[in-house]
């Protein structure tokens, strides 16, 4: 027996997709409106200069005021060099040592701040440690000069005593107490939002079950506040990494790094803009697979 279907209730094919596809756009719209002074803020001022600079990259001995006609790779193969190498291994060498320097000096302040000083006491606390990014960071640098010249605080201190001198200035170390001294406050602000969050009950748990402070800090404090720990040193690695005022005023001549050689290059008397470009896009590809690998490992996962 065949049943028929009253044409009433038939429904037309082509209104479903309109007013679907109507309902979705009503529903995605008011994010993106949303998301528009970002996402053009982002476009201008972020991919749109880094597709220039990739662009300047591929051409070789461009010079302010030349036609730009991509034409290789040839700058890239540049900084291959062994003295180009050399350049961005000791930017390398005083970023991660920054960031070690800010991580074993800024952990136990961040941890006396966030569990062991009274609760009243630890917003003035904290403004009172970053209290010093309020002032400008060449002002802070030429600070760390008078202290460590020669006829400085510092060897004034130490000749008081009997003591010989110390030739502190225009050298590797001066560069990493100026570089950590500005960086230490990051550091210290990351890693006190971790640590304002431990779980004090996993402490007493692994007291109560044997393990002595050494045990119960590498295998309870720091997995609790390992992303903390990531994202302090990775925020200081990549702040140190592109640092120029504590080496150009700190280091001299002898600590050039990946950001003076950029800058030579762009307003220097060599004006290779190409090669600086190149360096630049070596820079954000650092930073980059620095960031990719804290998004990737940041996050402790229980044990199944």
């Amino acid at each position: 027996m065949s049943i028929q279907i009253p044409k009433s209730s038939t429904v037309s094919s082509n209104n479903i997709p309109k007013k679907s596809l109507s309902r979705q756009f009503l529903q995605i719209f008011p994010p993106l409106a949303l998301l528009a002074p970002s996402g053009i803020w982002l476009l201008l001022l972020l991919l749109l200069p880094t597709f220039i600079i990739f662009e300047l990259s591929l051409v070789t001995d461009i010079r302010p005021g030349d036609i730009v006609n991509p034409n290789g790779i040839n700058n890239y193969l540049r900084i291959l060099e062994p003295l180009y190498l050399k350049v961005i291994f000791n930017s390398l060498f005083l970023a991660i040592n920054t960031t070690i320097i800010c991580l074993v000096l800024g952990f136990p302040v961040a941890y006396w701040i966030a569990q062991i000083a009274p609760k009243p006491w630890r917003n003035l606390l904290l403004l009172g440690f970053v209290l010093p990014l309020w002032t400008s960071s060449l002002l802070r640098s030429y600070a760390w000069i008078t202290i460590l010249r020669p006829t400085g605080l510092l060897n004034s201190i130490i000749t008081s005593l009997g003591l010989p001198a110390l030739e502190i200035l225009n050298r590797t170390p001066a560069v990493l107490i100026g570089m950590s001294y500005s960086l230490l406050p990051y550091m210290v602000l990351v890693l006190y939002a971790s640590l304002e969050k431990l779980d004090q009950r996993l402490l007493e748990a692994s007291a109560d079950l044997g393990a002595n402070p050494v045990q119960t800090f590498w295998k309870v404090t720091v997995p609790q506040v390992f992303p903390g720990i990531a994202a302090g040193s990775i925020l200081v690695f990549i702040t140190a990494l592109g640092d120029f005022i504590n080496p150009e005023l700190l280091g001299g001549a002898s600590s050039m790094t990946a950001a003076r050689l950029v800058y030579n290059q762009f307003l220097g008397a060599t004006q290779n803009w190409g090669f600086g470009s190149a360096l630049s896009m070596a820079l954000i590809l650092l930073v980059s697979v620095a960031i990719a690998l804290v998004i990737k490992f940041g996050e402790v996962q229980p044990k199944q």
